[in-house]
Formats: C-alpha cells, structure tokens, sequence
C-alpha cells in the first residue's frame, strides 16, 4: 500500500508573534510512504525536486537521523509498534532554508501519511504533539496541519492548544524569497537568552493588537501589530537589504506590513491585494543593489492544511 500527504508551505512569526503565530501559503511539499514487502530492504528514502527529478540536496539524512522517518517511528511507537521496511519520497516544492517551513512540512507529511497507512490511529492533538516534539517549535507545524492563520501553544505535558484566526480573504501575502539559504541553526544562534522586560512587553502588546486587528479586519491596528523587538532586531544582520526594504515598503498604500519569513531570509509583505508591482519593484531593486536574486509570488493563505492526495 501507497500514500500520499501534500503539505503546504507556512510562515512562522509573522513580527510580533515569535514561535507562536503561522500561516499557509499554497506551495507544496509532498510526502510518499510505502511499506515494502521484501524482508531486509530497509529504509529508502528518495528526495525529488518540484519536476520528478532526483534532487541532489547532499545535507538530507537517507536514512534512520531522516526527520520524516522519526516522526514516523513516533507515530508507529504511539500505537505500540515499530515501522518495518519503508520506502519514502519526499517531493519538494518549497525552498530549503529559506523560511518557509519546509522541515515542518514533510514531518506533517510523514505524519499524516503513515497515520494514513496504519488506518488513522492518530487524532489531530497527537500529529500536531508528535510534530511539534521533532520540530521543535509549533508555529509552522500547526499552520501545515490546520492550513489559515494559527496561533499555537506547546504545553508542558507536550499538548498543543491551537487556534485559527478568520484572516480577511483579500489580505495576500507577497513571499519574496531570496537566491541564498540561511539555516535556522543560524537565525536562531544571533538570538539573546534573556530580553529586556520592555521589548517582552512590547510582543506582548502587538500580539493582542495583531489578533484584534485579524478578527476586526483593522488595516490600520495590523501595520502597528506587526512590529518586533524579540527576533526581527537580531537577524536583520543575516538578511542584507531587508532594514532598506522594510523602510521602502512603510509609506506604500495597500501595503499592510513587512515581516521576516520565520527565521528568513525570505520575506513576506501583507497587502490588501492592489500593489503587487510596487513591491516587486521595491524589493527587486532594494536587493539587486547587492546582487541578490530573488522569486516573487503574491500568493492568498489558504485554510486547507496537509491533506492525503493518493
């Protein structure tokens, strides 16, 4: 038996809400599990580009350290067994290291799939527990499970209290990602262990105003919503061109706000859907100055999450 789970690609962040806010854009991840029948085969794990054609991303675990394969061997420990031999293929079209939550979406896939294949012993609360346990964090995983805009929370006893938000369906996001990866290891590396009180309070203040904003459809509250002082200071050293592009971008009409895509270097720029040549001049510009080439979408959140599509 063979089964497919398409996993879209999310935005954690978004500014204010550092490790607790995400949202789905429809770019796709794919993930294939195949239990085997020949005893003694092993794992295979296959990683394929966008086109079907083998992708030679050379730092990919093939074997058992594969994150798709431990979410999985977590799935088959939760309802007491232990996978056998299994042939998996991931089929990438969301960009590595680059923000947009491509390590989320194939353990989603790897999750949803196999919950699949065992003949779904698994609830929502278990895939979005085990999920977040592999990940780390639950910002993109919650968003590529549940699809919209999510605001997550990882308990203690390893639970995830999730959240939509009714995000307005004429707010687009312009996704502009660069031709450069940055590792979240990095991102996360310039990151202070302790911050002042002050900016603790500011998040705390522009997460409440991004949620009003969100349920009262508030253009005006939003751009204030989305300012940062908890990650957005820190990398802005790793992602050249965003202070300048982020200054372009503030006094455009229509442009709703300029944020970090999770830990970068993407970014993605909310618009009401009426500037979608304005930004892509501005940020194409702001970044050729440094010979750095980038893909521009304007691309609407989606609210289907991972789904099983064979």
């Amino acid at each position: 038996m063979k089964v497919s789970a398409q996993v879209p690609a999310t935005i954690a962040n978004l500014g204010c809400g550092f490790d607790c806010l995400g949202l789905a854009l429809p770019i796709y991840n794919t993930v294939t599990i195949e239990e085997t029948v020949l005893p003694g085969s092993g794992i295979e794990i296959n990683i394929l580009n966008e086109y079907g054609e083998e992708d030679s991303v050379s730092n990919v675990p093939r074997d058992k350290n594969n994150i798709v394969y431990k979410a999985i061997e977590l799935l088959y420990n939760y309802i007491g067994q232990v996978p056998n031999e299994l042939k998996i293929t991931i089929k990438t079209q969301i960009p590595i290291a680059r923000g947009m939550g491509s390590s989320a979406s194939v353990i989603v896939g790897g999750l949803i799939a196999a919950n699949e294949l065992l003949g779904r012993p698994a609830d929502t609360a278990v895939l979005l527990s085990i999920a977040t346990e592999i990940e780390g964090h639950p910002d993109n995983i919650s968003p590529a499970i549940l699809g919209g805009v999510v605001l997550s929370d990882w308990e203690e006893d390893g639970s995830v209290v999730t959240r939509k938000l009714p995000w307005p369906d004429d707010w687009m996001v312009t996704i502009c990602i660069p031709d450069y990866e940055l590792s979240t290891g990095i991102s996360r590396s310039v990151l202070p262990n302790e911050v002042p009180m002050k900016d603790a309070v500011y998040n705390l203040r522009h997460s409440a105003m991004f949620i009003e904003a969100v349920h009262t459809k508030d253009e005006e509250l939003l751009k204030l919503s989305l300012r940062d002082r908890l990650h957005q200071p820190y990398r802005t050293k790793l992602v050249p061109g965003l202070t300048q592009i982020m200054d372009d971008l503030k006094h455009v009409d229509g442009v709703l706000g300029c944020v970090l895509a999770g830990a970068g270097p993407s970014v993605a720029v909310i618009q009401n859907g009426t500037k979608d040549d304005t930004i892509k001049e501005i940020v194409t510009a702001a970044w050729n100055n440094i010979n750095v080439d980038a893909q521009i979408y304007t691309l609407p959140v989606i609210q289907d999450g991972a789904k099983i599509i064979l």
